[in-house]
């Protein structure tokens, strides 16, 4: 029997993220009195943003209705859903709701930045339900490639919201239960007025193959490859996978050696929390390698990626100060790269290569998202009246509207939404009725927010041509030269080999702060224009380039 709601009733949808893009994905939901925030996560930086570790979402709106908020609803534990929890929640507090292997790793983060004791977490399990301020959620199985995923169906004043998170279809999971797609129907049976469903994969034709496929493809490999050292690289986070890995290696009588920080501490919490069984005595410490032989050895990493700090990477580079690639080491890459990550890829495949090593990439991976059939199910399912495609950038949306359609949700029922829309919701209509502040904060080192476009424009202008700077000492008073000008070059050319440049150059800016003291112009703001002017148009003149030029003056 489907559920009645009062047609006057409606409720916002508002992405703050994860549209558009890979990543930083942040949903908040929104009534007259409660809003509830759906993950919180973080983006990796583009090759564009020159020293930038990490990209957070914009949480103004928040802030501004901060006496709204009732808690942060995470549907799994991967970076870019939780990645900017620590620094979110010292902006807006509000309590964090988790499944448990998601909290653990959530955990983690809470304490490296000294939250634990001020952030209320609540660990709930499949099939639970919560109820906060207007919203009642329900915690659905699913199955991803990390443990403890879960859907969420959100049921608001104005109806059921069911939201996918990341997901895909696996009858035969690795470790725990297939998703529930019986629960799924039932919530479907009931109505659905919203589907907000996972975009990753869905230009992919077909089934996603179960994570087990991989599982035949690692014992075929080690068994093909007894007498070498095998390292293999994959996301940390992706424990079904490790754990495949291991079996194998306990199988084929290895030990096995756990490298990459955030792999040490992912593993070391799945373990902890009963995720991961790994064999008495299968586990040993890096310091412990010289005593077994290259047969008896099996290296698990990060950095599938490229990562440049991460540790296979650094080991393709002879950086790393514990491990050598050897020639004859069978190096797997278990991974995909994400759209971006293509070169640096390449890079580290070449350099492996290079030191001898035999690098396998074929069959050693499955996707832990949905392909068209298994999308084409959860809208089968479910029959929503409207369809929210999310998790993608724009080509993956349009797909997902276009399939969208095909499952029977009309054009205008079909929302393909910029982050910062809101979107407002009831059972008789629908519609994009404003736009709130939505982009990414850059986050290096400490900072956050300290680097916005104006520093990153720097930051490009001096990779790319470099910098020179000016000094020169004035008399006070008389406004004399005392000293200078002296120029500096930085990434523009080698001075001892470009002596006659910089002499013309000292003679350019010579003549302008000549010309400008005849005049009596002696404002040091006008006097460097000046210099910047004319040093400017001599450089581009001879050179074809725009270095950033730098005056400083001083007095004596």
């Amino acid at each position: 029997m489907k559920i009645k709601y009062d047609p006057e009733q409606s409720v916002k949808i508002i992405p703050l993220g994860g549209l558009e893009q890979i990543g930083m994905n942040i949903t908040a939901f929104e009534t007259e009195s409660s809003i509830i925030v759906v993950d919180c996560g973080l983006a990796f930086p583009n090759d564009e943003m020159l020293g930038i570790d990490l990209v957070i979402p914009d949480v103004s709106y928040l802030v501004q209705k901060a006496d709204k908020l009732k808690g942060f609803v995470i549907t799994h534990g991967h970076e870019d859903h939780i990645g900017a929890l620590p620094y979110v929640l010292k902006e807006v507090n509000a309590p964090v709701y988790a499944t448990k292997l998601t909290m653990g790793i959530i955990e983690n983060k809470f304490k490296e930045h000294g939250l634990m004791k001020t952030v209320r977490r609540k660990v709930v399990s499949y099939g639970q339900s919560i109820n906060l301020g207007d919203f009642r959620i329900e915690f659905v199985r699913t199955n991803h490639s990390i443990a403890d995923a879960t859907a969420l169906a959100i049921t608001t004043p104005a109806g059921v919201i069911f939201h996918t998170g990341d997901f895909k279809v696996d009858y035969t999971p690795v470790f725990g239960e297939a998703i529930d797609l019986q629960r799924i129907a039932e919530i479907g049976k009931k109505g659905v007025l919203a589907l907000m469903c996972d975009s990753t994969n869905v230009m992919k034709p077909g089934y996603t193959m179960s994570e087990r496929t991989v599982g035949r493809t690692f014992n075929s490999i080690f068994d093909d490859h007894r007498d070498s050292r095998i390292i293999v690289a994959t996301f940390a986070s992706n424990i079904d996978r490790v754990r495949q890995i291991i079996h194998y290696a306990y199988k084929y009588g290895r030990k096995v050696i756990i490298e990459g920080r955030s792999m040490t501490n992912i593993i070391a919490t799945a373990s902890d929390l009963g995720y991961l069984d790994i064999p008495e005595g299968t586990l040993i410490e890096i310091e412990q390698m010289k005593n077994y032989t290259d047969d008896q050895i099996v290296l698990i990493t990060t950095g599938s990626q490229g990562e440049a700090m991460a540790a296979l990477p650094r080991m393709a580079a002879s950086l790393h100060k514990k491990v050598s690639i050897k020639p004859g080491d069978t190096v797997i890459f278990s991974s995909t790269p994400i759209p971006g990550n293509e070169k640096s890829v390449s890079k580290v495949l070449n350099e492996l290569t290079q030191l001898g090593a035999n690098v396998i990439v074929e069959d050693t991976h499955v996707s832990g998202h949905a392909s068209q059939e298994e999308i084409k199910l959860i809208y089968a399912l479910t029959k929503p009246k409207y369809a929210i495609p999310v998790h993608g950038e724009y080509r993956h949306l349009k797909t997902h509207a276009d399939l969208a359609r095909s499952m029977g949700v009309p054009k205008e029922n079909t929302f393909i939404l910029q982050s910062g829309n809101v979107l407002e919701l009831s059972y008789e209509k629908a519609a994009v009725v404003d736009h709130v502040t939505a982009r990414g904060i850059l986050v290096d080192g400490l900072g956050v927010g300290d680097v916005g476009n104006i520093v990153l424009r720097d930051r490009q202008l001096l990779s790319e041509n470099g910098l020179i700077i000016i000094v020169l000492t004035l008399e006070k008073g008389s406004n004399m030269i005392l000293a200078g000008p002296d120029i500096v070059s930085r990434g523009f050319v080698y001075v001892r080999e470009s002596e006659n440049l910089m002499e013309e150059a000292r003679e350019v800016v010579e003549a302008a702060i000549d010309k400008c003291l005849s005049k009596n112009i002696t404002d040091w703001g006008k006097l460097k224009v000046e210099i910047r002017d004319s040093l400017g148009d001599f450089i581009r003149k001879r050179t074809k380039r725009n270095p950033m030029i730098l005056p400083i003056i001083m007095e004596c």
